[in-house]
């Protein structure tokens, strides 16, 4: 089985990948960071760069369990994306990170994170920084 971590380079990122860590630790499972920016947009501040991927990585490893990292772009919904790759990869559990957002924030915009509790079909490990 798989972990799946919905990773974003932020804070909110950071306490997901570790959380995931955890848990693929604990289970014995390989950990999958799943990082998909969004298809056609000239610069993204979702993407890691090459070095965070290799913090990432080494990070992983230090807790002896192994990385696999999926960069793919998608297009629509982000929460989409994860829950397909999730029910792709048979992954045991989804990780995510929370922030802080407003009642009326989360009417007017919605919530990645709400939507991907709200639409798998599996656990999912929901943290916040």
């Amino acid at each position: 089985m798989t972990v799946l971590v919905a990773y974003v380079p932020t804070p909110e990122g950071d306490a997901a990948f570790s959380a995931a860590v955890d848990e693929a630790a604990r289970r014995r499972e390989r950990l999958v960071l799943l990082n998909t920016p969004r298809e056609g947009a000239p610069v993204s501040a979702a993407l890691a760069g090459e070095d965070a991927v290799r913090a990432l990585t080494e990070r992983a490893a230090t807790s002896g369990v192994e990385l696999e990292v999926h960069q793919e772009t998608h297009t629509g919904d982000t929460a989409d994306a994860v829950v397909r790759v999730a029910g792709e990869l048979g992954a045991s559990v989804i990780v995510i990170g929370l922030r802080r957002r407003s009642p009326v924030g989360k009417l007017l915009l919605g919530s990645t994170a709400q939507r991907i509790l709200l639409d798998a079909d599996r656990p999912v490990l929901a943290v916040k920084p």
